[in-house]
């Protein structure tokens, strides 16, 4: 195991800054998840880290290392690329060695590197296929495998799921994490997938325009977002816009720019300040009649009328409306509403981040 620094790195494509002056910190053995849209960076910040990219600017350290200049044979990482990157003309078996074969080990300790490996993502007894009589599922496992087998000190995840059907993925993310702490190898992995990077992530680095716009475990990042574009980009979000009327006890005071007041958890603001209501489909109750008896907890009641009702298995996925503005959120699929409803709804004010405006 090893840490990783990136040391205010910089990167330019030509006129176009990839990465923006980035510093990241990874302790040892943890798992760190940059996330983020299309051309974000993320896949540029790991290509500096493993070698394949040389940043313009700052330094990059594998424990005490300064690995700059350093070619990526020499780093001692592991490389787990989106497309697998098996050498079609191998084995598995062959795929796995030829690592081992470079760094001199003695044909007996390759055989059992290699099968230990494959014992590890469960593919005992396929040492002779090529890659093209596995599944995607399984070529994932190999190269997985194959980064393993080289011990690394930090291991390196470039949307190695991508490829794979809904349900693969599912499964594979849960195996990645496993493995993971399993070895206990410090990694990065990138992802554009919110929900992969919360399952296996220890801490998430979510970017964009090349910067950091916040950093945290996944519950930090998704319950507290740093600003709107965090906020929009974990998962289903509503808004609602408006400006800061006050405070009232621990709870910030908007009026929206519907007229309603609403009330939710934030810091640092004034009066007149233009902000923005993070509401996700759970923080939406939906209510026959009120049940909140005490005066601070019947905040956040609204009438709204149900635009549309989609049945997606388990639970009603809807849209309401609330004057002007449009909220998705989750019913007990046993108990459908249908559109042209109108619902009681309410939003805890406990739950309810209050971010500034962009």
């Amino acid at each position: 195991m090893s840490t990783l620094l990136l040391d205010h790195i910089d990167k330019y494509y030509g006129k176009t800054k990839a990465v923006d002056h980035l510093y990241l910190d990874v302790k040892e053995g943890e798992l760190v998840t940059l996330l983020g849209p299309s051309g974000c960076g993320k896949t540029t910040t790991l290509r500096c880290v493993s070698g394949f990219l040389r940043p313009d600017k700052g330094d990059i350290y594998i424990g005490k290392r300064k690995v700059t200049d350093i070619p990526p044979e020499k780093r001692g990482i592991g490389l787990v690329f989106q497309n697998y990157a098996l050498w079609p003309h191998m084995t598995v078996f062959q795929n796995l060695a030829f690592g081992l074969q470079l760094k001199k080990f003695q044909k007996k300790d390759i055989e059992q590197k290699v099968g230990e490996a494959l014992a590890t993502v469960k593919l005992e007894g396929m040492e002779e296929r090529y890659p093209r009589q596995l599944s995607g599922g399984q070529q994932q496992r190999v190269a997985l495998a194959r980064a393993l087998v080289l011990e690394p000190d930090i291991l390196l995840l470039d949307e190695p799921l991508s490829n794979l059907d809904a349900l693969l993925r599912e499964q594979m993310r849960f195996e990645i994490a496993e493995l993971q702490k399993r070895y206990g190898i410090t990694t990065i992995y990138v992802t554009h997938d919110q929900t992969e990077a919360m399952v296996i992530s220890d801490r998430i680095v979510v970017l964009n325009n090349g910067k950091i716009m916040q950093e945290g475990s996944p519950v930090d990042i998704y319950s507290k977002p740093a600003n709107k574009f965090v906020a929009g980009f974990m998962g289903t979000t509503s808004f609602i816009e408006g400006s800061v009327q006050g405070n009232l006890g621990k709870y910030v005071q908007l009026q929206t720019n519907d007229g309603l007041f609403i009330y939710g958890i934030g810091e640092g603001f004034k009066e007149g300040d233009r902000a923005s209501v993070v509401v996700r489909p759970e923080n939406i109750g939906i209510i026959e009649k009120s049940s909140v008896s005490h005066e601070e907890d019947a905040k956040n009641i609204f009438k709204v009328s149900v635009l549309r009702a989609s049945y997606v298995g388990e639970v009603i996925d809807y849209k309401f409306k609330v004057k002007n503005t449009i909220l998705r959120a989750k019913g007990d699929a046993k108990r459908p509403l249908r559109s042209g409803d109108t619902v009681t709804v309410y939003l805890n004010p406990d739950e309810l981040p209050i971010i500034r405006s962009d």
